[in-house]
């Protein structure tokens, strides 16, 4: 499975929508209520054309934690509404196909990745819209626990590899309360696993020095092995910042 990745340069963004656009103005209009909501593309699909037509905004409800969010259309993208839904019924669906039925998930999916290939952009896909939605309120308000909160992530270190940014051991640990500090305590005792985890690392790193010789590995291989060392030099760097090591 291919990862996917949120759009972080604006003009990427500008001319990714243009392909969409030139693809069927739906999933222009998907792509950016996804990217201005947070919604993910099964809750998209269930958006009515009477939830847009002549609004303003549109308010949801993320996830099971159902955090209200509203979201303000641009000039572009309500034109771009009005002209998609004129003749349409208000119960009607808002991203419908050929037969007027709603469109699925992997149409939609497929859509999106047919016009990130058009631009060379092999990290794009469904999940692409909630990414750069996230990456985008994250680089606006630097708040992971929000936004960990609004994800409903079970970690801040989760989100941020959500959102490809590399995880700020300072910043999850300043965020932890009390409670989840106990809990880490427990767990890391727990069984010793701890110490499992930590073994388990080091047999990884160890297999990587035995396989950076072999003579079969492709250039992809050592690509990835130069951004995991950055990765885990940076997380040391990062903890022991204003420490004595």
């Amino acid at each position: 499975m291919n990862w996917v990745a949120p759009i972080k340069d604006e003009e990427t963004l500008r001319r990714y929508e243009e392909e969409l656009m030139n693809l069927d103005k739906k999933y222009f209009i998907m792509f950016r209520l996804g990217v201005g909501t947070g919604l993910q593309v099964q809750e998209l699909l269930k958006l009515s054309v009477g939830d847009v037509r002549d609004k303003d905004t549109l308010t949801v409800y993320l996830g099971t934690k159902r955090v209200k969010r509203s979201y303000r259309f641009e000039p572009d993208l309500k034109a771009v509404i009005e002209e998609y839904t004129n003749g349409k019924e208000d119960c009607a669906p808002l991203f419908v196909g050929h037969r007027m039925r709603a469109i699925s998930r992997e149409q939609a999916y497929r859509a999106m990745k047919a016009a990130g290939q058009r631009l060379g952009l092999g990290s794009v896909g469904a999940q692409t819209m909630r990414k750069t939605f996230a990456w985008r309120y994250y680089k606006n308000t630097g708040d992971i626990a929000y936004l960990t909160h609004l994800l409903n992530h079970a970690s801040p270190s989760v989100t941020f590899r959500f959102i490809g940014e590399k995880p700020k051991v300072d910043t999850i640990a300043s965020i932890m309360t009390p409670e989840e500090n106990v809990r880490a305590r427990r767990s890391l005792f727990e069984g010793g696993s701890g110490i499992t985890r930590m073994e388990r690392i080091k047999d990884t790193m160890n297999l990587l020095e035995d396989e950076l010789e072999n003579p079969g590995n492709d250039d992809a291989f050592y690509g990835r092995v130069e951004a995991l060392l950055h990765s885990i030099e940076d997380l040391i760097s990062d903890f022991y910042i204003d420490r004595a090591v």
